[in-house]
Formats: C-alpha cells, structure tokens, sequence
C-alpha cells in the first residue's frame, strides 16, 4: 500500500478529500497533520477527528501551526461556515487529537519511510514549511509532493483577482516549500473549477449512492454551495482538495508540464499569487509540476466509487 500523509485545514471540501483517501483500498493514511486556514486550528482538529471517526478510521491526527509565518491569520468561515463544515448542526468538539506537533510529525515520518511518503497539502503550507525549516533534508527524502494551491493555468483567483486562498493565506510558507527542493506537483484552484464542480445532476448523481459518506460529503456543503452561486459564480461548489486528492491517488489521466513557478509576497492586490513561468519569459529553473487538466469524468467516477 502507498503510504499519504495529508495536512489539512479541514474545512468541508477537505473532510470529503480525507474520506476518499481513507477509503482508498490500495492508500494508506498513516496521518493528518491539522493547521489553521479554512477556520482556526482548534476547529479544524475537530472537524478532522470527526470526519476521520466516521469514516470508521484510527488514523492520528496532529495539531500544528494556528497563524501563518509572517502575518495574521484569515479564515474562509464566510466560505465554509463558521464551524467549517456547513453550519448544520454536527458534533464538533470534544475530541482529543494525537499527542505532538504536526511540523515533527511530518519531518519523522518523511525520515522514517525515505521514498516512500506521498504528502498532499490541502491547506496553506505552513506546517510544511516549518518542517523544511527545520529539516531540509525531507526535500530529498519525500516520494512525492501534491498540493493544492495556486492557479497555474486559468486564472482567476477565488480570494483575491489573482490568488486561491491557501497559498493567499500564507504565501511565505508558499516560498519555503518552492524554493525547497522538494519534487513539487500543483493541482490549482482553476483544476476544480473546470473539472470539480458538484452540479444539481452531479449532486443529485451523488444523493443517489444512499450512502453515509456521499450524503455528509453532499450535507456538509450548505454554506459552501450558497457562496458559489453567489460569489464565484460556478454551478454548484467546487471540490478543489478532493480533485488534488484524486490526482495523488491517480495521476495518469492529469495533463501537466514541468515549469518554473515562484510566488508573490505582496502587497495586495499581488499577494499570494502563483507565477508561472510558462514561457520562459523569467528564465526560472523548472521546480514544480503544473497540473493543467484533470478529467472530470475521471474525477467523479473515483469519487463515486470510494464514496459508495
């Protein structure tokens, strides 16, 4: 079994990206590693240890960063609901994570299985870059590095014109985990919204597996499918982190090219916007795989399947 280890910063997208990985039959989740993003880091420690005890899982889950690098923290509890999962009334407390702290968590268990572990960051990357800060080494010693983050081929953003929200958050642990080394492979905000979008036929597609996991993975969106039709204008919500998931699960069917990208710092309006260098323009040193398609159909079909 392939060994994931996901940071997440649950939120009802993530919970959703998280059950398709524990349901995976040939994935083996040996952790989640919790900061703060979507909501704050306590809440998303509990929607993650709920979202993991429904699933029927003992996988730990570790707290790590509660502010980004450099700057305060912004949540998206205007997105996601203010307890991140919709607001419709689930029992989010009182759970007791793993003992530790996300940023070792990650670092020991990259050293312990050297070439083995796939991480796949679906929150803003501070616990990450925390780790590399600490343990540079990990570049050289992670399988492979999916994130979801950025927009790298159509934009525009979904927090700014220009900027997806995890790597808006914290944009200097973005810089971290760029300039680390690390074998990068971004599935941005722009893959969920041409490929991911839960439609009325796709939602009602979904009601129809009469599972436990599809109707939570559909109820935890309310807040969520309300700021699509009002805000960013789509056909239903997206699931950015379940189709980054879909893609560690799978890359075969994905579209990519390998390019030089950095990020920007700031100020507004530039702040945590991805720069690609796609033609060479900057004359960049390709440092990271740029996920320019995944198939929809592809996409849905694995969600289906590992949600059934």
């Amino acid at each position: 079994m392939r060994k994931f280890l996901i940071d997440t910063d649950t939120a009802s997208d993530d919970a959703v990206a998280m059950c398709m990985a524990l349901r995976h039959p040939d994935i083996d989740v040996v952790g989640f590693t919790v900061v703060a993003g979507n909501v704050p880091l306590d809440q998303a420690v509990q929607n993650a240890l709920y979202t993991v005890e429904l699933c029927g899982a003992t996988t730990p889950v570790y707290a790590g960063a509660s502010e980004p690098l450099a700057r305060d923290l912004e949540t998206a509890q205007n997105v996601h609901g203010q307890d991140g999962m919709g607001d419709i009334g689930l029992d989010l407390q009182g759970r007791t994570p793993a003992e530790g702290w996300a940023p070792q968590f990650i670092v020991d268990t990259i050293r312990a299985y050297p070439g083995e572990i796939t991480l796949v960051a679906i929150g803003p990357l501070t616990n990450v870059a925390i780790a590399l800060l600490w343990a540079p080494d990990i570049a050289e010693k992670v399988d492979r590095v999916v994130i979801m983050g950025g927009t790298g081929e159509h934009g525009p953003g979904n927090v700014s014109p220009t900027a997806e929200f995890n790597f808006w958050v914290d944009p200097e642990a973005v810089r971290v985990v760029l300039r680390s080394g690390m074998p990068v492979e971004l599935v941005g905000w722009d893959i969920s919204t041409t490929s991911a979008v839960v439609t009325e036929q796709r939602r009602d597609e979904l009601r129809a597996l009469q599972s436990e996991l599809a109707d939570f993975s559909m109820d935890i969106q309310a807040t969520l499918q309300a700021y699509a039709f009002e805000e960013t204008r789509l056909d239903g919500p997206d699931f950015p982190d379940p189709i980054a998931v879909a893609h560690a699960i799978d890359p075969a069917p994905a579209t990519s090219e390998f390019l030089g990208v950095d990020i920007a710092i700031g100020p507004d309006p530039m702040r945590g916007t991805l720069i690609v260098d796609h033609y060479g323009f900057a004359q960049m040193k390709p440092n990271a795989t740029i996920v320019t398609h995944y198939p929809e159909d592809t996409f849905f079909a694995m969600l289906h399947d590992l949600l059934g």
